[in-house]
């Protein structure tokens, strides 16, 4: 057997076309979708982030704006700034990018931020609403693999899935989705006993634990689909080779960068599960996408009442 793998790429293309064409629609009507995305510091990953977040905005014809301010700023500060973004019209989702500088306390910031502007789903108000089951803007990577599940004809109600890792920002909104598309979910972490018995349950496993190729075949049941959000940097010749030995381009990168990107999940399990995504390409396109979508659907959600007095 080998497992078919599920092209986040391609569906994440999907996505932002379907956004783009509403997006169009909306601003014919007198709104257009506004993303703000602010950057406390110079992390030269974050900074690459968030370009691609304000670069996906403009291609789909948002109004967007990169707020990059230094790392000397204290809490008030950011705080002083989530509030003007709170208060502005045009900026339908807010966007603080994370880490912040040890002297700003992330979660002071993020509970600042109008819950019908929080694109990333993570204000206790969305995650309240998600665990009613009530209309809400959901985390981007969660729901990123649920739009994977729907678009790539794998049913959900009724099945068993396992999510592996109980993170505030995948595996515990991860569980609600699941759960409120009536499957049947049991989440793992690291004191859950015997977790290979667990997952060989699961008809879908979610790997979401962050160490590197940890879900190996014997946690999957033949047949089951494997979701693997994790994205780890493997720099170690011996990790590296203990996971893509044999795969000559996998290896030719890993010599030629000194380090490999791979996911929570062994590519062996290619061997066992009957559909699984790749890293990289499977859940990391969906990220943006899904930013896009929630930017969108914040925009609606704010003023529909205004494109409805429009349209009168």
């Amino acid at each position: 057997m080998s497992a078919l793998l599920l092209d986040g790429t391609k569906i994440a293309a999907e996505i932002k076309t379907e956004v783009g064409a509403e997006a169009k629609a909306l601003i014919n009507a007198g709104v257009r979708p506004g993303l703000a995305a602010v950057l406390v510091g110079n992390d030269p990953a974050s900074e690459v982030y968030v370009r691609s977040k304000v670069r996906a905005c403009e291609a789909l014809g948002f109004f967007s704006e990169h707020i990059v301010r230094p790392d000397t700023l204290t809490t008030a500060d950011v705080l002083a700034l989530v509030e003007e973004l709170n208060a502005r019209d045009d900026v339908d989702g807010i966007l603080v990018q994370l880490p912040l500088p040890k002297a700003v306390d992330a979660r002071t910031v993020l509970l600042s931020i109008d819950p019908q502007k929080d694109v990333d789903g993570l204000h206790p108000v969305s995650v309240g609403n998600l665990s009613s089951n009530h209309p809400t803007l959901v985390a981007c990577t969660p729901a990123g693999v649920m739009e994977i599940l729907r678009r790539s004809n794998i049913p959900v109600a009724g099945k068993e899935a396992v999510v592996v890792g109980r993170s505030d920002i995948v595996g515990k909104p991860m569980a609600m989705l699941l759960t409120n598309a009536n499957a049947t979910v049991t989440v793992c972490h690291s004191k859950t006993r015997d977790l290979p018995a667990v997952c060989r349950r699961a008809d879908i496993v979610i790997a979401a634990i962050g160490s590197a190729a940890m879900i190996t075949p014997e946690f999957i049941q033949p047949g089951a689909t494997v979701i693997d959000v994790g994205i780890n940097r493997v720099s170690d010749p011996g990790l590296a080779r203990s996971i893509i030995g044999g795969d000559g381009k996998r290896e030719a990168e890993f010599s030629k960068k000194g380090y490999i990107l791979v996911g929570d999940v062994h590519p062996k399990v290619a061997e066992v599960a009957g559909a699984m995504t790749p890293v990289p390409g499977g859940v990391g396109p969906l990220t943006i996408a899904m930013l896009m979508s929630n930017t969108l659907k914040a925009a609606r959600m704010r003023r529909g009442s205004r494109l409805v007095a429009r349209q009168n």
